[in-house]
């Protein structure tokens, strides 16, 4: 089982920026589609943004404009820039891979353990 960790967290004033990374050990990293999600305590994990193995990406309407999902197959990574955040973004960002086919994303977990993201306001 692959294992997929993240990092980047941290505290930001509302309209700042991060950039959080994630991690995957293994091989077949590049073949994969890998996401973000977000999760606050009594609430459902939210799909936030996927990223094919190709340059395809797509975005949670809550975040589109704001973040800009990107890979680098070489260090299997995944990154998740985050502009003009907003204290509603506050919530630990984990990642986790699936696949896309025929134009859809499929992604069911497991997710990294995450990183916190806490927006100040």
């Amino acid at each position: 089982q692959v294992q997929l960790v993240e990092s980047g967290g941290g505290l930001v004033q509302p309209g700042g920026s991060l950039r959080l990374s994630c991690v995957v050990s293994g091989s077949g990293f590049s073949t994969n589609a890998m996401a973000w999600y977000r999760r606050t305590p009594g609430n459902q994990r939210e799909w936030v943004a996927a990223i094919a193995s190709g340059s395809n990406t797509n975005y949670a309407d809550s975040v589109k404009g704001r973040f800009t999902i990107s890979r680098d197959n070489a260090k299997n990574t995944v990154y998740l820039q985050m502009d003009s955040l907003k204290p509603e973004d506050t919530a630990v960002y984990s990642c986790t891979a699936g696949s896309y086919r025929d134009g859809t994303y499929s992604f069911r977990g497991p997710w990294g353990q995450g990183t916190q993201v806490t927006v100040s306001s």
